[in-house]
């Protein structure tokens, strides 16, 4: 599993409609409604400043988050919109998704790059550069990656990681699937990039 799932507190909200709405946003919460997973839609409340808090945080609409209710059993949720009001540029809505375990959804895993201590690149004084410490891939609900790990070992100075390079998790497709996107690289260290550039603009002075 992707390390801890995140809980989302809400409440169940036991009426319905614009008036109902509307009061929910007096009292600080933001309505919205749970639905999907074979079971009935269930309108909830989430607190305000905690909503804000994770839109703040990023990627909510690719989180997966275990949906907590008083009186109903936790549920695995992503939300699927987040209305705002078109003036204030507030949420005043949230739409979420119950998750079966065969569910498949967007997420971004984390990578883990191992193997430093037997990369002849990076003994060699050279930097790893990460260019997409996560990934995001299609997984099934029930069969979440904790993380993707790159293997460092045996790489060298300019050699690069694509995506297709790495094993991915059973069952896990990258979202993007047009372009071998780079995942990380391994480049000069700064003082032999300098030398490097200076010998080369001693070169185009001999050549003139």
């Amino acid at each position: 599993m992707a390390g801890e799932i995140p809980d989302l507190h809400a409440t169940e909200r036991t009426r319905t409609g614009k008036g109902a709405a509307r009061q929910s946003r007096r009292d600080q919460l933001v309505p919205g409604i749970v639905y999907g997973g074979g079971a009935d839609p269930l309108p909830i409340d989430i607190k305000y400043n905690e909503l804000i808090k994770r839109l703040k945080a990023g990627r909510f609409l690719s989180t997966l988050f275990n949906l907590k209710v008083e009186g109903q059993e936790d549920v695995r949720v992503i939300c699927r919109g987040v209305q705002r009001d078109v003036v204030k540029d507030l949420p005043i809505h949230v739409d979420l998704m119950r998750l079966r375990r065969i569910s498949r959804i967007n997420l971004f895993i984390p990578v883990e790059f191992v193997g430093e201590e037997k990369s002849p690149g990076l003994k060699k004084g050279g930097v790893l550069t990460v260019v997409r410490p996560e990934v995001e891939l299609v997984v099934t609900a029930g069969d979440i990656p904790e993380k993707i790990t790159v293997d460092l070992s045996g790489l060298d100075i300019n050699d690069i990681v694509h995506i297709n390079d790495v094993v991915l998790p059973e069952g896990a497709t990258p979202t993007i699937t047009d372009r071998n996107f780079v995942i990380a690289n391994i480049s000069a260290p700064s003082g032999l990039r300098a030398a490097g550039d200076e010998d080369g603009e001693g070169e185009e002075g001999g050549e003139a």
